[in-house]
């Protein structure tokens, strides 16, 4: 019968984090790989560490306590999580626990020396690496010590950087249990780290060794500079050999000391190309077997490597999932895809299915919603789009690799995604760069009927304009109208046909045209006027309060709301009172103060017209204003308290004089050039036309949206009718499950519990992922730069997108429902979807990490009049809260004020 407190290696792999934690289970794993050895030993199991912890006094209270203080109350965390492990360290190991152990240590060696480590059931997981959090002890000798280095090992999940990171990651306390691994010290001539992929490109075919003298602790303690060497494809491609003047030993006596390295050996590299090569080969291996890439600890004995340690590299924003991932296209296999999506990575399933290199470009960041979506988002955005669509981390992709190939498509592609954001250009251009990493093939052959040139330009006529948001209404009222006798798996069934009414509405060719005439009337004025008068962006004055935006429009109808609130005392007491503001309550409520019937009006009036807004709102699984009405009560107070009666209707009529008058100039300037009055005709048909279909570029995103709340409220339905019989324990489960899955849930009423818990866990981890602008199917994430040198030196470097120049204090705001803003405020923040124009009506200017010339900040931004700079690399981290900044929106960069 196997003992419940010891289990030797061998007997363990990776399915037993739960008895031996993620390091023992990883360490069971690699010593069951052929080729891969591991030093012999032992864990001492969870189960032990409970049986512990039942016999250390008052360790409940203390546990209770713990889990009232949050992560930054760092002194209180300090002084109790340093009394619980007191009282561990002082609690004897139970006899039957010690029997056990010393039982292993007699099979293995009472004399021989030991490493004693800890391994928590919440580490080296796909999700959370728990990196350096318990306690690591080395060249322990002897039973007595042995037993003593447990207890510290044990007592090591209470250390303030171990609390700390639970708490930072929403993890219980409770939830976490800890082994302990017993290996048998190995004394290396070398040691070091592998990642199987760059850990900084993310490049999943470049592995980087980091070797030293000694026992690995030198380089992971940062006492010396390792030797580094980078391998591809079997061959060292370059090194770096450091001067490594100190190590780490084991004494005699146990434990272990810094020395000095000899002099003639410093220069000397740790390890031969062909040792690092050799290395690679093993953690090609373990990399196969875990099925992502790994973060390997290893030794170099007699000519041999030992692994004491292989953990998921947490760090890697993961590869598309072509096979599976494109729920809109495959429609998505629940069954094989569960694997890769839960575990974080994707391993090598990122190169398309013709093996091929591939390059794919972000959508979020085309979208401004770069955050992680959750699995029904991003598969319901894939039923619904134009072109096939790939997860990877939370977010979805595109594959361009065709495009980038052909060097007519080639250019036509750089040139509208440069217009939008140069980054996401500069990131392709470099890939382009590299020879052969994308081929070059000719164009497609001419086939069919001939072409007859592009479409006829559409007519500058407000008519169109109105005749399309029209046919948006009609099809949405015919949703609204049509799927309310719709429920369970006939639900589903029309829902996949409405998505086709979804794509055809938004591919309606009337509608591109009009967009793209708006769009092109910009950059022409733009370049024409530059051109002719040498000033820069002046479509973005001559754009200004331009009829039907219905975004903008949506800033200015909150402004009426504060108008109707500002006069009633009673209504702003209550709205003041944020702590008993209750969503599900809140019109109810504010409707029995004095004044609320009227105030609740104008709120409801609001939400009907805007209330299926809200921020990241491409995922359907966002919280909808109409559903959290009271996130909008910040933006209301801000309104109240800045502006005065009327400020709507003001800010438009000032725009649109301003607009006037500048159109008024510019034509008058023309016409005293050389063939001005043909100059002046050409500029006035063309700012006719960019105040014609201007506005209308953001239409067809509230028509998405607002079907996207219909077909939301549908399935939430659905997921309360689960709840109710016991399939899911809440509704906010279902956002878990891709649509085809939902759909397989509703239908056989049955659904998976671990693969839910699963998502949730991956979806914790992908928030805490950057995403590129530009991924290969290597695994590199790709930013860009600017190539720019007329920006002042410390500035922070972006796009221009509307002009004019203000200086402010900067307010740096990542959520929508915090924001506390006065008149001159500059907003900075990572990015912004038409849910953020209400903030546009009372800041002075805007900042981004994410954005184009024609993504909805910009436009908005311009439509109001406030100088904006998008694409502002870490801008909420490089610019802190309250500092004064200097925003030049006419040149594109931001400048730090004394």
């Amino acid at each position: 019968m196997t003992d419940p407190y010891v289990l030797d290696l061998g007997e363990v792999d990776e399915t037993r984090v739960a008895a031996v934690g993620g390091k023992g289970a990883h360490l069971g794993g690699l010593s069951r790989i052929e080729g891969i050895r591991v030093p012999d030993g032992f864990c001492v199991t969870t189960d032990a560490f409970r049986r512990a912890m039942a016999h250390v006094p008052s360790i409940d209270e203390r546990l209770d306590e713990l889990s009232r203080l949050g992560p930054e109350d760092r002194e209180a965390i300090r002084a109790l999580s340093g009394r619980i492990r007191r009282l561990i360290e002082e609690n004897a190991v139970p006899g039957d626990i010690e029997a056990a152990i010393s039982g292993s240590l007699a099979r293995f060696g009472e004399q021989a020396a030991y490493a004693v480590r800890s391994s928590a059931t919440a580490e080296d997981l796909p999700t959370a690496s728990f990196a350096g959090q318990q306690d690591t002890y080395l060249n322990v000798l002897g039973p007595t010590a042995v037993l003593q280095h447990i207890s510290r090992c044990w007592a090591s999940m209470f250390t303030e950087r171990a609390v700390i990171y639970r708490q930072r990651n929403g993890i219980d306390h409770r939830t976490v249990h800890m082994a302990v691994v017993v290996q048998r010290m190995v004394f290396p001539h070398a040691s070091g780290i592998l990642f199987t992929a760059d850990p900084v490109s993310g490049n999943r075919k470049v592995a980087t060794v980091d070797a030293g003298f000694g026992l690995g602790e030198a380089l992971v303690s940062g006492l010396v500079n390792p030797d580094v060497f980078t391998v591809r494809d079997g061959e060292v491609v370059t090194r770096t050999i450091a001067a490594k003047e100190r190590a780490v030993h084991a004494l005699p006596a146990g434990g272990t000391r810094e020395v000095a390295v000899d002099a003639r050996q410093r220069e000397r590299p740790a390890l031969t190309d062909e040792q690092a090569v050799r290395l690679v080969g093993l953690g090609r291996r373990i990399e196969a077997h875990f099925g992502r890439p790994q973060d390997i600890e290893w030794c170099l004995v007699d000519g041999g490597f030992r692994i004491v340690q292989s953990r998921p590299i947490t760090t890697l924003f993961p590869l598309p999932d072509i096979e599976n991932g494109d729920e809109g296209k495959t429609g998505g296999d629940a069954e094989g895809s569960a694997e890769r999506k839960d575990g974080g990575d994707g391993g090598g399933n990122g190169g398309g299915d013709d093996g091929g290199n591939h390059v794919y470009v972000s959508v979020g960041h085309q979208q401004m919603m770069t955050d992680a979506m959750k699995p029904l988002g991003y598969s319901m955005w894939q039923l619904t789009a134009m072109v096939p669509m790939h997860e990877a981390g939370g977010r979805l992709f595109v594959d361009v690799t065709r495009r980038l190939a052909s060097p007519t498509s080639r250019d036509g592609l750089l040139d509208v995604l440069g217009k939008g954001d140069p980054l996401v250009r500069d990131a392709l251009e470099t890939v382009l760069e590299r020879d052969g990493f994308v081929p070059s093939l000719p164009d497609p052959a001419p086939g069919g009927p001939p072409s007859t040139g592009a479409p006829a330009p559409v007519e500058t006529d407000p008519a169109v304009v109105t005749d399309l948001i029209e046919r948006s209404r009609t099809s949405v009222a015919a949703l609204e109208r049509d799927i309310r006798t719709k429920e369970g798996p006939a639900l589903f069934d029309f829902l996949l046909e409405a998505f086709e009414e979804h794509k055809r509405v938004l591919a309606d060719p009337l509608s591109m045209r009009a967009i793209m005439a708006g769009m092109d009337a910009t950059w022409w004025l733009n370049d024409k006027l530059l051109e002719w008068l040498g000033e820069k962006n002046v479509a973005d004055t001559l754009t200004l309060s331009a009829p039907g935006n219905i975004t903008s429009e949506m800033g200015l109808a909150l402004l009426d709301v504060a108008d109707v609130i500002r006069p009633l005392p009673e209504v702003l007491a209550f709205l003041r009172d944020a702590e008993r503001l209750e969503d599900a309550t809140f019109l109810d409520e504010l409707a029995k103060t004095e004044g609320g019937g009227e105030a609740r009006a104008a709120m409801e009036a609001y939400l009907d017209r805007y209330g299926m807004r809200c921020v990241g709102e491409i995922d359907i699984t966002r919280p909808r204003w109409r559903e959290r009405p009271t996130t909008l009560v910040p933006v209301i107070l801000d309104n109240v308290g800045n502006f005065g009666p009327g400020a709507a209707e003001q800010r438009f009529e000032q725009g649109r004089r301003t607009a006037r008058q500048k159109e008024q100039d510019v034509l008058s300037r023309l016409r005293s050039l050389p063939d001005g009055d043909r100059k002046a005709d050409e500029t006035q048909r063309m700012i006719d036309r960019v105040r014609t279909f201007i506005g209308y570029r953001e239409y067809p995103k509230y028509g998405i949206v607002s079907r996207y709340f219909v077909y939301k409220q549908a399935l939430m339905a659905e997921a309360e009718r689960l709840v109710r019989d016991n399939v899911l324990p809440e509704k906010e489960d279902a956002f878990y499950l891709t649509f085809r899955e939902f759909h397989e849930t509703v239908r056989s009423n049955r659904v998976d519990e671990q693969l839910i818990q699963r998502r949730k866990d991956a979806f914790r981890s992908y928030q805490a992922l950057t995403p590129p602008r530009v991924l290969t199917s290597e695994g590199e994430a790709l930013t860009g730069a600017y190539r720019r040198d007329d920006v002042p030196a410390g500035a922070l470097t972006g796009l221009p997108v509307s002009a004019g120049t203000v200086e402010g204090r900067a307010r740096v705001i990542l959520d929508m429902a915090e924001a506390d803003l006065e008149a001159g405020d500059i907003l900075v923040t990572t990015f912004t979807d038409p849910s953020w124009s209400p903030l546009f009506v009372g800041i002075a200017g805007l900042v981004t990490e994410v954005g184009g010339l024609m993504t909805h900040g910009a436009v908005i931004a311009r439509e109001y009049g406030l100088p904006a700079v998008v694409g502002v690399e870490r801008a909420t981290r490089l610019i802190r809260d309250g500092q004064r900044i200097r925003l030049h929106g006419t040149d594109g960069y931001v400048e730090f004020l004394p």
